[in-house]
């Protein structure tokens, strides 16, 4: 029996103001304030960093429950930050950025204790697999890879974890394996344009179904489309045409992921790979990945044209 669950929630300010009068501004404002004091004396994640007082935040989650109560989660998390027109919208933007930052700090925790795996400080984008397969995280952000690198090693070396031998470490790229009691965690770290990507991902035992697993020695990227207008992905010099909410779900279970069409599936040899989102009113967005041997992505075209990639195997 499955039983799935979504949960999406949007946090919005832009524009807001302009619609409101001062009666209801002011109303809103009092409510942001008591909303901001219960908020803040709560203990919030220590990872936020410093972000500016105007951030929002987009997220969601699914949950599938398979066969001997084998729970298959996903989140992804964009947040972002825009500037107040005026004086109005920069005081609504006040109890919007606590409380998106209330919901970011939730959303830290719930995958930090879900996956075992930290998001990196002041993330902009965020995805994770916890399923029978595999714990993984994806995560984008601001800072520099020095940084980032350094965060991990002093976090998840807290932890107990051990670096494996023969870590690689270069200005713009990152490679180590951690030794832990249930097994090794890959860290792979890229720095792009003005950002950091994370990539960590534990392997579990479990046996994945045929239409998620690779090719041997290949690598398996699968593609999906959450929004309501049509996308284009271009992976390898293949540009590959999704409708709207064509695969959606396909991260959300390996049966999930075995139902997807062979034209929305692509394996590719282990290397690194440029990949380009285009949805139908949103700019092209590129990334580049390094991806290897025996490893299924999945490549998501979010809300807003945003890539949101997640390792689920």
């Amino acid at each position: 029996m499955i039983d799935a669950t979504k949960l999406r929630i949007i946090i919005r300010a832009r524009g807001i103001a302009e619609k409101m009068n001062r009666r209801t501004l002011g109303a809103l404002l009092a409510t942001g304030l008591v909303a901001a004091t219960a908020v803040l004396a709560r203990p919030v994640a220590a990872s936020l960093g410093g972000e500016s007082a105007t951030d929002t935040i987009q997220f969601g989650w699914s949950r599938t429950s398979g066969l001997n109560d084998n729970n298959d989660q996903t989140w992804w998390a964009v947040r972002s930050h825009w500037a107040p027109d005026n004086f109005a919208e920069r005081l609504l933007c006040i109890p919007v950025a606590v409380l998106a930052r209330s919901a970011a700090a939730g959303f830290e925790a719930k995958l930090s204790e879900n996956t075992g795996l930290p998001l990196p400080e002041g993330w902009a984008l965020a995805t994770a697999k916890h399923s029978p397969q595999i714990q993984s995280i994806y995560a984008e952000t601001p800072s520099d890879l020095a940084s980032v690198l350094g965060f991990y090693r002093d976090a998840l070396g807290k932890r107990g974890w051990t670096e494996k031998d023969g870590a690689v470490a270069e200005p713009d790229r990152a490679v180590i394996t951690f030794l832990t009691r249930e097994g090794p965690v890959l860290v792979r770290l890229s720095r792009q344009d003005d950002r950091t990507i994370a990539e960590l991902s534990r392997r579990k035992s479990a046996p994945a179904t045929i239409g998620l697993l690779p090719k041997p020695g290949q690598v398996r990227l699968m593609l999906g489309n959450k929004t309501d207008e049509a996308a284009v992905i271009t992976v390898a010099d293949q540009a590959i045409k999704l409708a709207a909410h064509a695969g959606e779900e396909l991260a959300h279970s390996d049966g999930a992921a075995g139902e997807l069409p062979d034209s929305q599936k692509l394996d590719l040899p282990p290397g690194r790979y440029q990949v380009t989102l285009k949805v139908d009113g949103s700019a092209a967005v590129t990334r580049e990945f390094e991806v290897a041997a025996n490893e299924t992505w999945g490549l998501l075209a979010g809300a807003d044209g945003t890539l949101l990639p997640m390792r689920l195997y």
